[in-house]
């Protein structure tokens, strides 16, 4: 299913001063990553998924701000935000703040060192000394 293009757009834009910022498609939908950490998501189910840590329960408000649901389990610190509660740019920018203001506070993510089996290097041999082994002959 695809995204809201015109809302990952819109997110964009008031991305663009940042130099941190990263997108990935994954999860259905557009990711944008701030620091290396998932800030909020242009969903294609609709809506936009905003991390906000602890506060995700004291933001949700029916009908428009939702608890974030996967799999039938609520996702802690994150929150769906439906179109409508971000209709208007200041609006829109207000939901986004929230999320770089909780996504910058996690430690920076680093990429984790890759084996030589990640490299495409072939892995090492294992001789075995039981029945079937080199040393069975």
């Amino acid at each position: 299913m695809a995204y809201d293009e015109k809302t990952a757009e819109r997110i964009r834009h008031l991305l663009a001063e940042r130099h941190d910022v990263a997108e990935k498609k994954m999860m259905g939908g557009l990711v944008f990553m701030v620091k290396g950490g998932m800030c909020c998501v242009v969903s294609g189910r609709g809506g936009l998924m905003v991390r906000v840590g602890a506060d995700a329960g004291k933001l949700v408000k029916p009908p428009h701000v939702k608890p974030m649901r996967m799999a039938g389990r609520i996702v802690k610190n994150f929150i769906r935000v439906m179109p409508e509660a971000y209709r208007t740019h200041a609006q829109l920018q207000k939901w986004i703040d929230r999320g770089v203001a909780f996504t910058t506070t996690l430690p920076p993510k680093t990429k984790p060192q890759k084996s030589s089996r990640d490299r495409g290097a072939p892995a090492p041999l294992k001789l075995m000394s039981g029945p079937g082994g080199p040393r069975s002959r």
